[in-house]
Parts: structure tokens; sequence; C-alpha cells
């Protein structure tokens, strides 16, 4: 197998490997190999915390990259230029990394600069304050609207204490069992924490 064999396998692989995961979306890849080699968090070489998520710089888009640009760049410079073979060989791994290189910066910098890691406690439900959107009857069930994570939501809701709560009372989530939120009049809640107070400078 000669220099422009291995280049233009490289190209072919890369370029196949990065039109696939294009089309595809985000491809994880997991090789179970004695040193576990993972394509997406490589071995912890990670690059700068991007909205709140760590991008790693050697992943399965960078890889590719570097295959197809290495490869393409290696071919012609093996079949159309008088350069002899590790000139060649250095000016086509110059060019794999700079490939792969703009293609981490335009990710990281451009499609991931407002994606953010999920946390479990901008979903949390008890404590939400909300307003009743349709009332709630005695024992029966009605609906919510709140605010959470910069969204208006609705949910089924039912009263705490089983009462028939009005459309327009503001309430606060107390549990919320299986997509119900169980809600209390806001006003109640406040009510009984003055009374606490009052008890308590008594």
């Amino acid at each position: 197998m000669t220099f422009a064999d291995l280049y233009l396998i490289c190209f072919i692989v890369g370029f196949a490997l990065s039109v696939v995961s294009f089309f595809l979306g985000d491809l994880h890849l997991h090789i179970h190999l004695p040193f576990h080699l993972h394509f997406g968090d490589f071995g912890g070489a990670h690059g700068p915390h991007v909205g709140g998520a760590q991008m790693a710089v050697i992943n399965f888009g960078t890889i590719t990259t570097f295959l197809a640009w290495f490869g393409g760049v290696g071919y012609l410079l093996t079949r159309h230029s008088s350069l002899y073979a590790m000139a060649a060989l250095g000016l086509a791994i110059a060019a794999g990394l700079i490939g792969a290189t703009m293609v981490f910066m335009f990710v990281s910098r451009v499609l991931l600069k407002h994606d953010k890691s999920m946390d479990p406690a901008d979903y949390e439900m008890v404590g939400v304050l909300g307003k009743i959107c349709s009332s709630i009857r005695e024992g029966g069930t009605g609906e919510l609207i709140y605010s959470q994570d910069g969204t208006r939501k609705v949910s089924g809701a039912r009263s705490e204490d089983g009462i028939a709560i009005a459309k327009g009372t503001e309430v606060v989530v107390t549990r919320y069992e299986r997509g119900i939120a169980y809600v209390r009049p806001w006003d109640e809640l406040t009510g009984q924490e003055l009374e606490v107070e009052s008890i308590d400078s008594k």
C-alpha cells in the first residue's frame, strides 16, 4: 500500500463518517477496548465550558474532520506535487489539525453557545407559585398555570385539602404526583404564617 492509498482511505472514511453524523445528528459511539475509548468524551481532554456544558476537544466530529482533511490534502500533495513523503505527511497533519480546530471552534462558539446543562432543581414542582386557570371543584381536578425555567406551563391540579378553589386564585404546589399538582391557596399559607408569627411574638 502506497502513501497515496493510505491518504485516500483516510479521506473516504473521514468524509463518509462526517456525512453520516451530519444526517443522523448527534452520533455517540462507544468502542469497548482494554483502555476504554469513548468518542465524545475522549479521556478527559476537555475544551472550555460552553453554555454550562463542557465539550471534549477530541470528539467524533473533530476526528472525522481530521481524517478527511488529512487524507484529502495528503492525497493531493502525493499525486500532484514533487514534495518528499515526510514533507507531504507534515503538511497533511497540519491541514487535518486546522480543519478539526475550525470545526471545534464553530461548534463550541456558535452551535453550543446557548446550550446549558439541565439541573433537576429547575424543574422541581414543590413550592412553585401559580394561578388556577380552570377552577377546581370540591374533590375534583382543575388546571394550574405557572412559570418555570422561563416558560409558561400548564398542569392538572387538585386541592391538597379537597376543597374547591376558584379560577384566578394564586396557589402554591405542596406536592406533585403522577402529573398532578396538589395545591393550597397562597393566602391560606401566608395567613398561617402570620398567625404563627403573632403567637411567637406573644
